[in-house]
């Protein structure tokens, strides 16, 4: 699973306004025709993107992630983000095939809330049954201290 994190995300984590293990992190599936994978930068609240293009399926709502935790992995320099697998219960086909999902720090509405990562996501077909996202190994997404200084 290819992911990034936005750059707002970041910030509102280092600036201590998001806390992954305790603030309301959710979950939204995007179709193919998405630009979140384009649109970085420039990007603040997720009601700045371009086209969302998000899942129109009847039966499909938002998921709010549960069991966030975020872990050191000292052996690799990194910081790891997880979460429980998030479940889309029944979820019918969309207009087009799901791409990716958004991960991002929910409020009130999409001009306050922001976006934190992006993931690709494979089995992007929904089919009536039950949807599952199974988050890697690894995590959803880790941090790693690429400008560590060197001895």
């Amino acid at each position: 699973m290819a992911s990034f994190w936005y750059a707002a995300g970041l910030k509102g984590i280092m600036d201590g306004s998001i806390d992954l293990n305790s603030d309301d992190i959710r979950v939204a599936l995007v179709m193919t025709n998405t630009t979140i994978d384009t649109e970085n930068e420039t990007i603040d609240y997720v009601d700045d993107f371009s086209t969302l293009d998000e899942c129109d399926s009847a039966a499909y709502s938002r998921a709010a992630l549960a069991n966030e935790s975020v872990a050191l992995d000292a052996s690799n320099n990194r910081v790891k983000f997880d979460a429980d697998d998030v479940t889309f219960s029944s979820l019918a086909s969309c207009t087009r095939q799901i791409q990716a999902v958004l991960i991002y720090y929910h409020d009130t509405n999409d001009a306050a809330s922001i976006p934190l990562i992006y993931a690709d996501i494979t089995d992007s077909t929904p089919n009536g049954q039950d949807f599952t996202i199974e988050w890697d190994d690894d995590g959803i997404a880790t941090l790693a201290d690429s400008n560590a200084p060197t001895s």
